[in-house]
């Protein structure tokens, strides 16, 4: 009898020990509803993949197995939304935080998330400002706005030969920032002049009033900062008013979606993907889209390769510090090093990501098809 008990009770020991499997908990923040949705929906999907992955080879942390569990919330694109879903997922005890979406709504929740010690990696804001606010849990995987406005504003006067560019931005913290950038590189060149600066906003739908003043100052190129969902029909109805300029914007209407948005993009569009994918590095993002096709029946927009990795660099510093929880795993996101889908991850002091490049694409055929790499 009593080594039946003692049986017994190391059965219960042994079932204990294995529900006693550490949780990481993971939080995602990003449009899941409203006019980006479907950006918002593709970093998501790639951050649940990057999650499923490292529960299928079950991923170790100080030699133990961990479960990652992903914890979605929607911002929909708007800061007080984005500042309750932070809330929440610090309320909810989430180790790290892959978010948020746009530099509009990452700044605003970063403060939360720096409060409870909680690093946040955006795979897709680029305002300068949400990693130079002195928050040592701000990270961010792909360029900032510096360096995509300045890019774009060099291959706009150097490679397309533009001279008279109209500016319009949507006033968010992105278009605003990346309009600035790409108009202080423009501006270097002697001859170039911008001839119209307007500005809409991210809900707009009717662009008439502005595209009827730009025409009059007849410009070759038009340069947008904003989202697909505002620039696709500013296209579609700067086509329809017979202005022929060439037409350009940052990663946000870098999207898969732009060409229906806009009615047609082929050869009109020049564009930039904050993020280098290096010849070296094609084999990788093209299988990783097959796999995200695969699972999720649709082709990636943009950012999915970039959510993945964000949670993968988030895994790795973990196993670095032997521990999931932030305040010991914190300082080893500063050196990190992970090679992604989408080329090496590595942050600065700042939590910049370390030599970021841009893809420059067009598109034919109502397809992205890529230009150049720019380190």
């Amino acid at each position: 009898m009593h080594r039946k008990l003692i049986a017994a009770g190391a059965a219960l020991a042994l079932a204990g020990g294995a529900y006693a499997q550490e949780t990481v908990k993971i939080g995602y923040v990003g449009p899941l509803s409203g006019q980006s949705a479907h950006l918002g929906t593709d970093t998501g999907n790639g951050a649940r993949m990057a999650v499923d992955d490292l529960n299928a080879k079950g991923f170790k942390i100080n030699g133990k197995p961990v479960k990652f569990v992903l914890l979605s919330e929607d911002d929909a694109g708007e800061p007080k939304q984005a500042t309750a879903a932070a809330q929440k997922l610090v309320d909810s005890k989430v180790n790290g935080v892959i978010g948020h979406q746009t530099s509009g709504t990452s700044i605003p929740a970063s403060k939360i998330y720096y409060d409870a010690g909680i690093p946040q990696i955006s795979a897709s804001a680029t305002s300068p400002v949400y990693t130079h606010q002195k928050f040592n849990t701000t990270f961010r995987v792909v360029a900032n706005d510096n360096k995509l406005g300045s890019s774009l504003g060099q291959y706009a006067v150097g490679k397309l030969g533009a001279k008279k560019i109209a500016v319009i931005d949507d006033r968010t913290a992105y278009g605003q920032g990346v309009a600035d950038e790409f108009m202080k590189s423009a501006r270097k060149t002697a001859g170039v002049s911008i001839v119209a600066k307007e500005f809409t906003n991210d809900k707009a739908t009717d662009f008439n009033a502005i595209l009827t003043s730009i025409r009059a100052k007849n410009p070759d190129l038009v340069f947008f900062g904003g989202m697909d969902s505002v620039g696709g029909p500013l296209l579609r109805q700067m086509k329809a008013l017979g202005i022929k300029a060439k037409f350009m914007g940052g990663d946000g209407i870098c999207t898969e979606a732009m060409p229906k948005l806009a009615g047609n993009a082929d050869d009109i569009v020049t564009c930039a993907e904050a993020g280098g994918v290096t010849p070296e590095q094609e084999k990788k993002i093209v299988e990783f889209g097959e796999r995200y096709k695969k699972r999720f029946g649709k082709d990636v927009q943009i950012y999915a390769p970039y959510g993945y990795d964000a949670v993968m660099a988030m895994a790795t510093a973990m196993a670095d510090a032997k521990s999931a929880d932030p305040a010991k795993y914190l300082p080893f996101l500063f050196k990190v090093k992970y090679a992604g889908n989408s080329g090496l991850i590595a942050f600065d002091q700042y939590g910049d990501i370390k030599d970021g490049a841009l893809t420059l694409f067009t598109y034919k055929n109502g397809k992205k098809s890529r230009l150049e790499v720019v380190k």
